[in-house]
């Protein structure tokens, strides 16, 4: 599993957990998988007890002072769900790197559900089972990947990415769990031998809905709505609903000099169109809607008042959900 650096940016941290391997205590895990909270909807699809916070957020909080002062922290903001980027800290504050029962515990004592963990899609090909057994421990009903499903920007290499999917979410469905894929920009591209066909189509259609779903990143969306004309992010999640359990809520503020169109700015100070968005989806089915901000950290301090940042947006996450 991927180590939590101080300062490295999201492909670095993808780059980084492909082929490596997740520490599982030698425990046992008994019981049922825990599975999501998530009820028949009742009006909002993205229900405000709902509200998580992708750790990669406040990584450089959770490198420096460990799991045990961060996890608390977030409870008291308000946060319920936890999404992981690995599972470590330093290893000065323990004098050893923190077991998953130990982090369990933590998630357990201060009122925080596990939700899902992005890891390196080489763990996904080489050591998936551990994986696995980590949401378990863990008690988390989903398990993913930020990386695209294939660097083979062509028909042929989403459908080959598709299968694989297949195969590691009828193996996650097994255990009681779902696989997810979490996009950025690039999947709305075009294909490159197929200009006329957007690679994320070839992976939603060529995917069994039954093992493989989605987590929309809806900032990256509207970047790839802007890059790549011609779709509606809230369309895909309208349509397949329950396909998509799990959502990025990150805010992007309109900026036309950005070759993507937005910079990411803290949720609430943006201007991507989340009340319009909320309302196009419809209320069939019940997301998680999980707070992210991955600046970037050449440009900006690494992450810039973290736990600051973390406040706020959820603050801001919770009015816009009220």
């Amino acid at each position: 599993m991927s180590h939590i650096r101080k300062s490295f940016d999201r492909r670095d941290f993808l780059r980084a957990t492909v082929g490596t391997t997740v520490a599982i205590a030698a425990a046992s895990v008994t019981g049922a998988v825990a599975t999501s909270a998530a009820a028949a909807p009742s009006g909002l699809s993205i229900p405000k007890d709902r509200i998580g916070i992708q750790l990669y957020s406040i990584r450089d909080k959770v490198s420096a002072l460990g799991f045990a002062v961060v996890l608390p922290e977030l409870a008291r903001i308000g946060y319920k769900e936890i999404e992981f980027a690995g599972y470590t800290q330093s290893t000065s504050i323990l004098g050893r790197q923190i077991t998953l029962p130990e982090i369990r515990t933590l998630l357990d004592d201060h009122g925080l559900r596990a939700v899902g963990s992005h890891v390196g899609i080489g763990n996904l090909r080489t050591n998936l089972q551990a994986e696995l057994d980590a949401a378990q421990i863990l008690g988390m009903p989903h398990v993913g990947t930020a990386n695209a499903p294939s660097n083979v920007n062509t028909v042929a290499g989403y459908r080959a990415a598709a299968d694989e999917f297949n195969v590691w979410g009828a193996a996650a469905t097994a255990r009681g769990l779902k696989l997810y894929q979490h996009n950025h920009a690039g999947e709305f591209a075009f294909a490159t031998d197929q200009p006329s066909v957007r690679l994320y189509d070839v992976f939603l259609k060529n995917t069994d809905p039954r093992h493989v779903y989605l987590e929309l990143d809806i900032y990256w969306a509207y970047v790839g709505q802007y890059r790549w004309p011609g779709f509606d992010p809230a369309a895909y999640v309208r349509n397949q609903p329950y396909r998509y359990p799990l959502f990025h809520m990150k805010d992007g503020d309109a900026n036309a000099a950005n070759v993507n169109g937005f910079d990411i700015v803290e949720f609430g100070a943006g201007d991507l169109p989340y009340e319009r968005f909320i309302r196009d989806i419809g209320p069939r089915a019940s997301h998680v809607g999980i707070w992210e901000q991955d600046t970037a950290p050449n440009t900006q301090p690494n992450p810039p008042g973290s736990l600051g940042a973390a406040e706020r947006s959820f603050t801001a996450l919770e009015g816009l959900l009220a």
